[in-house]
């Protein structure tokens, strides 16, 4: 599959900022990048540095009075869609040093908080049929709406409402998934058929020994997604953190299917 996406951010700044931008598609095994441009407005400067666990790219940007993004790539995914509910559990011994950060508690993702639910209400279930059932029981269970949310919002707030956009439902998996002793992660993203067209945002859960996509909205499927980074949770993966105040005017992004 291959996929064009093209992304514009517009916005002024009352004074001077820096800006910590994460827009670009990585590059990895399962996607490939190419004929890629980013272009900045012309007072802008920017600073190339690795995404989270070194997946994808960050750039520290300076504007003066304007920020104006444009970026525009093709990727060829040649990711697989597994069949998550059949992935064994990975045996707790042989999870890798750097995928424990990924079982604990974040900002977002009170996992701890969930543990009585989980033991309860999937009693028996291990691995990819756990991590299946909890997508179903958040997919079936919760209605999207784009007015209940805000950037400070929980999974245990969402939980509670059960409401929220693509960042709530990620973060609730991600949260029953280490409840049950699964690691799960955030994972910014592109998508084609994402309604309202926005940054997405899915989830990785470690089974059978490697990372495995699942989208909870059921918006997105594995192999027409195209990875930004990875996190703990939307704390370590906005696409753009201002550090000063900044005005949006506008923003877009459009991502479509190319042709065979």
């Amino acid at each position: 599959m291959d996929l064009f996406i093209k992304t514009h951010l517009k916005y002024t700044a009352q004074q001077p900022s820096d800006l910590l931008l994460q827009i670009e598609a990585l590059s990895d095994v399962n996607q490939i990048c190419s004929r890629t441009r980013l272009i900045l407005n012309n007072d802008a400067t920017q600073q190339e540095l690795s995404g989270n666990d070194t997946n994808g790219t960050r750039r520290w940007v300076h504007c003066e009075a304007l920020f104006d993004c444009r970026y525009e790539t093709q990727v060829r995914i040649a990711r697989h869609e597994a069949n998550i509910e059949g992935l064994p559990e990975t045996p707790r011994m042989q999870i890798p040093g750097d995928v424990i950060q990924y079982m604990t508690p974040s900002r977002y993702c009170q996992s701890d908080l969930f543990l009585d639910f989980v033991a309860t209400q999937f009693d028996g279930l291990t691995g990819g049929a756990l991590v299946s059932a909890l997508s179903t029981w958040v997919n079936t269970n919760f209605t999207y709406d784009n007015g209940v949310s805000h950037s400070g919002t929980t999974a245990t707030d969402s939980f509670a409402s059960l409401s929220g956009v693509c960042r709530d439902y990620a973060h609730v998996l991600i949260s029953l998934a280490r409840a049950g002793g699964i690691p799960a992660r955030f994972v910014s993203a592109y998508a084609p058929d994402v309604v309202p067209q926005d940054f997405h945002a899915v989830v990785e859960v470690y089974l059978d020994g490697a990372w495995h996509i699942i989208d909870p909205t059921g918006m997105a499927q594995a192999p027409e997604v195209a990875k930004i980074c990875v996190a703990r949770d939307a704390a370590d993966a906005s696409f753009l953190t201002s550090y000063g105040a900044i005005d949006l005017k506008e923003q877009s992004v459009d991502v479509i299917r190319m042709p065979k």
